[in-house]
């Protein structure tokens, strides 16, 4: 064989290699085969969407703590987005995963990390991986492993479980394939007008210097982490505080919210994105929470109805997309300088806070978990809770705390009042695990960004502390560094000792009591710490596996018939013939039960039209345009009304078609379809 065949041969295989490298291929495996002379481009990026709704349809809404509040339709789906960012020099990495849920629940970043470690190995391991939530109030629950959380669902739900780790892990598995050579750019902006303090008693009781920080006692900033590649933008995460509370507890349709807008908008109508189609689509935009504990979207102070509530999220998250839209072109920080995490599992009923935390010079302790009574009143200005409790004082409770539960323990009253104790949950997990006491504590930085994930809603005066303890750790400016609220577990609220005085919904729904803010700054200090000096932190004992203790009250489907002398998928109410220009269109079908397929990765319904050749589909249940509703009609038959909004410019010949899934008698479950008759827009 000459020499030039030689060549040839070695040239072929090796190519042969890299295309048939696995896909859990790490950047040894062949990533690093990319152009390395890319300049400006430090870093590997990679991006992921996925489908990541559960149940549609009688399963309790997780957010509101509303037992009423059971779903009863789709709005838009939930989607997971990924972002694994290396640095191209160590092999070092993150990653970062948003989803459109209410919580990030241990149970579900227990069998994420589990799958991602099957798939990938050591690649992606709790130290690197931060899953955050949007916090949005109308997505189903019941994928919790603790019994608070669950109580409103009725129970542990498996199929809403399923839907959103196997949502998670496909993100990733389409962000790891996706990486190629990137340059981040870090801005800053700010946004008003799109958020209130709701609860501005508390807020001021701060001292002088923190409310000097938030003259409006509002966090207006708004920072992007924008992704490059040869110059091109491919992907934004932004992270802004305010509830995902613009639709109400009114509302029974399942929806992302206004954070789930802020990214749709910039997806599907900036980059055209096609969430059932593109694996790789040109653009990916995450909408973040950080500090968000006591920020509402209701600026006015009072929740809305519905439908008020549908305007009210689509106007909100215009605010906050156009707010990072307009940062893509703005100059800002070059990262580089490579990335890098730590994180430790904290015993929160049970840490020694030293003085320099705790602002009085003394040692203080944490303790066992209680609900106070202001909890249970509920956010007033986002949604009430249940009757009989208020914001602050709570005479019953704050009586039976003071003149029992506190004389029978001086450790719980230096730890816990003046919280009127209403639950004392840590009491009750020694029977069954009703709330997590051990939760992960997390540092991830990426050149000049440094994230504190935190699992659970931390106040904004709360959030500038923790900001304030790791930038001085490790001396970087303070707006680079973030709270990511909502990341990897779930512990309700986060105050400041001055706030936890005042006891309103934030303060009773701070579980550990006074010091847990300053259990978590000593826990921030130390991780931050450790990540300057380039020491590894032990990571601790995480909190128990309950996957085989969970309960269910609410049963599954058990049979699905049609209406009397009808068919599966006949159409009930037919659309009308004709429309003018942004008129809703409406059609009826002989429907079933939605939680017999949830349809990830697909749809229960499009709208079709015509292009002289044959149906193309324009608009399906993941559009903010349609809207599935749901209704049982008698024992087992149901009602499947479909709504569409058309564009002011849709001038043509369309059809519904619907997509459900009925089950028999035997429980075998068998597709259907239903499509309504042409009719036309003009």
């Amino acid at each position: 064989m000459t020499k030039r065949a030689l060549v040839l041969v070695m040239t072929v295989l090796l190519g042969a290699s890299l295309l048939t490298a696995p896909a859990g291929a790490t950047p040894s495996d062949g990533e690093d085969s990319v152009d390395e002379g890319s300049v400006g481009e430090p870093y590997l990026v990679g991006r992921g969407i996925a489908d990541a709704t559960g149940e549609i349809a009688e399963v309790g809404l997780m957010g509101y703590g509303r037992i009423d509040q059971q779903a009863a339709g789709l709005h838009n789906r939930q989607r997971s987005r990924a972002f694994v960012i290396a640095d191209r020099a160590t092999d070092e990495r993150v990653l970062l995963v948003v989803v459109d849920a209410p919580m990030i629940f241990n149970s579900v970043r227990q069998e994420v990390l589990r799958t991602l470690s099957e798939r990938y190995g050591n690649t992606y391991t709790e130290r690197n991986v931060m899953l955050t939530a949007t916090h949005t109030h109308a997505a189903p629950g019941g994928h919790s492993h603790h019994l608070l959380y669950n109580i409103t669902t009725l129970g542990f739900h498996r199929k809403t479980f399923e839907a959103v780790t196997s949502g998670i892990v496909e993100s990733v598995d389409r962000a790891h394939a996706d990486l190629a050579p990137a340059s981040l750019t870090l801005t800053h902006d700010e946004l008003t007008g799109a958020s209130a303090n709701r609860s501005r008693e508390a807020f001021d009781r701060n001292p002088a210097r923190d409310r000097q920080h938030f003259p409006d006692a509002v966090d207006p900033q708004t920072s992007l982490l924008r992704i490059e590649r040869d110059g091109r933008p491919v992907g934004a995460i932004n992270w802004f505080p305010v509830h995902a509370t613009s639709m109400s507890g009114d509302n029974r349709l399942v929806s992302s919210d206004n954070k789930g807008y802020a990214a749709y908008r910039w997806e599907r109508d900036d980059a055209g994105v096609d969430y059932r189609a593109d694996r790789a689509p040109s653009f990916v935009s995450a909408f973040a929470q950080t500090n968000a504990g006591d920020l509402t979207p209701n600026v006015d102070l009072t929740p809305p109805g519905t439908p008020e509530d549908f305007q009210r999220t689509t106007a909100n998250g215009e605010q906050q997309y156009r707010a990072a839209k307009r940062q893509v072109d703005a100059d800002g920080t070059a990262l580089a300088g490579g990335v890098d995490s730590r994180l430790v599992h904290v015993d929160l009923s049970d840490v020694e806070v030293r003085p320099e935390f705790t602002g009085d010079g003394r040692t203080h302790h944490t303790c066992k978990p209680a609900v106070g009574a202001s909890m249970a009143a509920g956010s007033l200005e986002d949604g009430p809770g249940f009757p009989g409790f208020d914001e602050g004082e709570n005479p019953l409770w704050d009586k039976v705390s003071h003149s029992v539960l506190y004389r029978a323990s001086a450790k719980l009253e230096e730890c816990q009042a003046p919280k009127g104790v209403f639950a004392p949950v840590g009491a009750m997990n020694r029977v069954y695990p009703w709330v997590q006491e051990i939760v992960p504590v997390q540092l991830m930085r990426v050149g000049e960004l440094y994230l504190v994930g935190i699992p659970g809603e931390v106040t904004i005066t709360a959030g500038l502390r923790l900001r304030r303890t790791v930038a001085e750790a490790v001396g970087a400016e303070l707006r680079n560094v973030l709270v990511a609220g909502y990341a990897n577990s779930y512990f309700h609220y986060l105050t400041t000792p001055e706030e936890y005085d005042v006891q309103h919904y934030e303060g009773g729904s701070t579980l550990f009591g006074r010091w847990q803010l300053p259990a978590l700054q000593q826990t921030a200090r130390g991780l931050a710490t450790a990540m300057r000096d380039g020491r590894d932190v032990p990571s601790g004992e995480p909190s128990p596996d309950l996957s085989g203790r969970q309960l269910r009250l609410q049963p599954g489907v058990v049979l699905d018939t049609p209406p009397i002398g009808k068919r599966f998928g006949d159409v009930l109410d037919q659309p009308a013939e004709a429309y003018s220009a942004g008129e809703q269109v409406s059609a009826a079908f002989a429907g079933a039960h939605p939680s017999n397929d949830l349809h990830r990765g697909g749809t229960y319904l499009e709208v079709q039209r015509w292009d002289g050749r044959a149906w193309r589909t324009v608009a399906d249940d993941g559009d903010w345009s349609t809207t599935l509703h749901w209704k049982r009609r008698g024992v087992s038959a149901s009602r499947v009304t479909v709504t569409w909004q058309p564009p002011t410019d849709a001038a043509g010949t369309y059809r519904i078609r619907y997509r459900g899934d009925a089950k028999n008698a035997l429980g075998r479950v068998t597709p259907f379809t239903g499509v309504t008759r042409t009719f036309t827009i003009r």
